[in-house]
This record gives structure tokens, C-alpha cells and sequence, in this order.
């Protein structure tokens, strides 16, 4: 009798679970699962407005020959390349001044380099619109300072704009990652560091043998984090110079085209193909992916 009652007990213990938990699965399913499905049946798919036609496997053999993707691709692996590391470094070089005790007003220093990733998107990259044109301030600084002779066209050349971008972003995210860097740096014990010094381990030495071994999970959470953030690049060229102006003399050309800037021309800008769009989607979506996968398989312990 009393393994029947636990039985009948645990089955509506089950049931009353399932009901609960059900809300929560039907969200998901709507919001999340069959958006993800749908998108893929989409990807095989040629839309020309509002005709849909389906074409297998076609758009992912068009993104080959389709040099606007190809020139998307490169630039977006550009950015990732250069700004991704630039930004790791330099957070982890701030956080771990910053965490010296014996530098005074820490805390002012810190929100100081942490506000630039709260402020508004299109605010800060307007003020950098408005910093780098030929008359704005950083020419008109380099020039009184006889640094240089005439005004770097910042937003107008190609390598400038990349430029203005990479420094654009290192500007308002390098405090995020800084963040994770300081909590990771407060959490080591101080005595970890006493016995190294005891044994007459140097600061430098320290460092590679000490910090940056028990910072493994934290430096891998913001790589991951800033290689996803990077290849979704969006922002930063569309309201610097609308992603690159395709044939333009006095823009940076295409330049600042990158793969969610071409997602968005195929949706909005030319004539609708949303069935190719989520094809270049699903390249993004496999490139985070299987960077993803060997950034875990590089920072993992061999065993």
C-alpha cells in the first residue's frame, strides 16, 4: 500500500510538473524553435518580393560565386582579427593595473572605463561621426600638434575606415571585458601570489604562471562573447557611413560592408530576398559556431 500511494504521489508530483513546465515549452517552441526552423526551410527558398519559390540547396551555392558576400566575409573577418584581440589585451592589461591596491581612486577609474558600454549605440557612433570628418576634432588635433600636414580622411577611405571603426569599438567595449577581468583578478587568493614570491617568482612571471592560468574560463567566456559580438557587426558601419557606399569617389566603398550589413541590404535595401538573406544568416550562425568550438578546444585541458 505505501509503495502505491509513493507511486500515485510521485506520478502526480510528474503531472502538476509537466503542467507547469509546459508554459514556459510553448513559449519556446513559438519564440525560439520553430523561428530557428523556419529560418532554415527559408534558406532554401528565392523570395523576389512576395513570390517564394523553393530552389534546395541554391542560395548556399550562389554565396561562392556572390562577390558581395565574399567582400562581407573579408571584411568582417578583418575586424575580427585585429579589433578582437586588440580589445582582450588591452582589458586585461587595464584590469590588472586597476586591481593594484596601491593605486589611488581605483573605483572613479573603473566606471570611467566601464561608461562607454552603457552609453546609446547610435549616440556614441554619431559623436565618432562627428569626432573623425575631415574638420572634426582628432584632425584638428593632430594638425595643431604638427603631427600631421592635411586632414586624414577618416570616414572616406577604405583603410581609414576600418580604422575608425576598430578604434570606435575598442572605445566601447574594452571596458565590458575589463569588468570580467577585475572579478576574475579579485576572486585569485593573495596568498597564491605571497608563495610565489617566497620562491622568488618575478611580477612577470607571476602573470603567465598565475594569473593568466586560473583566468582561463573568464578569457575564453570573452573571446567567445567578443567573436560573436564581432561577427555581428552591425552597428558601428551603418551609422558611420551606411555600411559603405557601393561605387562611391568620396566613400569608403565597401569597405564597411560586413555580413549583418549585407543581411540587412538583402532584406531592405535591394529588392527583398529574405530566402537568401537567411542563407547568409545560417554561414554567420556556422562561423560562430565552429569558432566557438575551437576556441573551447584550444583553451581545454589535455588530458
Amino acid at each position: 500500500m505505501e509503495r502505491a500511494s509513493k507511486k500515485s504521489f510521485i506520478k502526480i508530483q510528474n503531472r502538476y510538473g509537466w503542467f507547469f513546465v509546459s508554459f514556459a515549452l510553448v513559449l519556446l517552441g513559438i519564440f525560439l524553435i520553430y523561428p530557428i526552423l523556419n529560418s532554415l526551410y527559408l534558406s532554401t527558398t528565392s523570395t523576389k518580393g512576395i513570390v517564394q519559390k523553393s530552389v534546395g540547396l541554391t542560395n548556399y551555392v550562389k554565396l561562392f560565386k556572390d562577390q558581395m558576400f565574399l567582400t562581407a566575409l573579408k571584411n568582417t573577418f578583418i575586424f575580427f582579427i585585429i579589433q578582437v584581440p586588440i580589445m582582450l589585451l588591452l582589458a586585461l592589461a587595464l584590469a590588472s593595473i586597476l586591481n593594484d591596491k596601491s593605486i589611488k581612486l581605483r573605483g572613479v577609474f573603473r566606471t570611467a572605463i566601464f561608461l562607454p558600454a552603457v552609453t546609446s549605440l547610435v549616440a556614441y557612433t554619431v559623436l565618432f561621426k562627428m569626432m573623425f570628418s575631415l574638420d572634426g576634432f582628432i584632425n584638428t588635433i593632430l594638425m595643431n600638434l604638427h603631427i600631421i600636414k592635411d586632414p586624414i580622411p577618416w570616414l572616406m577611405h577604405p583603410f581609414w575606415a576600418r580604422v575608425t571603426v576598430i578604434i570606435a569599438m575598442t572605445w566601447r567595449w574594452t571596458g565590458y571585458n575589463m569588468v570580467f577581468y577585475l572579478s576574475g583578478l579579485q576572486n585569485i587568493p593573495d596568498e597564491i601570489y605571497e608563495a610565489a614570491e617566497i620562491d622568488g617568482a618575478s611580477k612577470l612571471q607571476q602573470f603567465f604562471h598565475i594569473t593568466l592560468p586560473m583566468l582561463k574560463p573568464i578569457i575564453v567566456f570573452t573571446s567567445i562573447m567578443s567573436t560573436i559580438g564581432t561577427l555581428q557587426l552591425f552597428d558601428e558601419p551603418m551609422n558611420l557611413s551606411q555600411g559603405g557606399v557601393t561605387g562611391s569617389t568620396t566613400g569608403p566603398g565597401n569597405s564597411l560592408l560586413t555580413m549583418s550589413v549585407y543581411i540587412y541590404n538583402l532584406c531592405f535595401k535591394f529588392m527583398p530576398n529574405f530566402g537568401y538573406a537567411a542563407t547568409v544568416s545560417y554561414v554567420v550562425v556556422f562561423i560562430v559556431a565552429t569558432l566557438s568550438i575551437i576556441q573551447f578546444r584550444l583553451a581545454g585541458e589535455r588530458k
